[in-house]
């Protein structure tokens, strides 16, 4: 059972930074998903951004493109996303999460690791 520990987040002002960082307690294999979602207050999480983990290939949505960029850094068991441009519609609650084996898709049912959230509070 992989143990994902997130760090990060908090509250800045529309325009500023954030670097959101998850630590695993076990290497994530190479080809296995690594991602970051968000969640609305009653709505369904939504996939902000993953990667293949060794890869270095990403995967950014459409409204965070060009401002949220996923990394994966020592060895393959911390990865990383680093929000510029922060919009006050970003504030959300973020999860970082990662599968437990290598599946053909990066949605969010092939996640089987969720780290415990961290809040992102973006003022206008």
């Amino acid at each position: 059972q992989v143990k994902l520990m997130q760090s990060g987040g908090g509250s800045v002002q529309a325009g500023g930074s954030l670097t959101l960082s998850c630590v695993a307690s076990e290497i994530i294999d190479s080809g296995y998903c690594v991602a970051w979602f968000r969640q609305f207050p009653g709505k369904e999480r939504e996939q902000v951004a993953f990667t293949r983990s060794g890869t270095g290939w990403t995967y950014a949505a459409d409204d965070v493109k060009g401002r949220f960029t996923i990394s994966q850094n020592r060895g393959r068991r911390q990865f990383d996303l680093q929000m510029i441009g922060l919009k006050p519609e970003d504030r959300a609650m973020y999860y970082c999460a990662a599968s437990a084996r290598y599946t053909g898709t990066c949605q969010v049912a092939d996640f089987d690791y969720w780290g415990q959230g961290t809040q992102v509070t973006v003022s206008s």
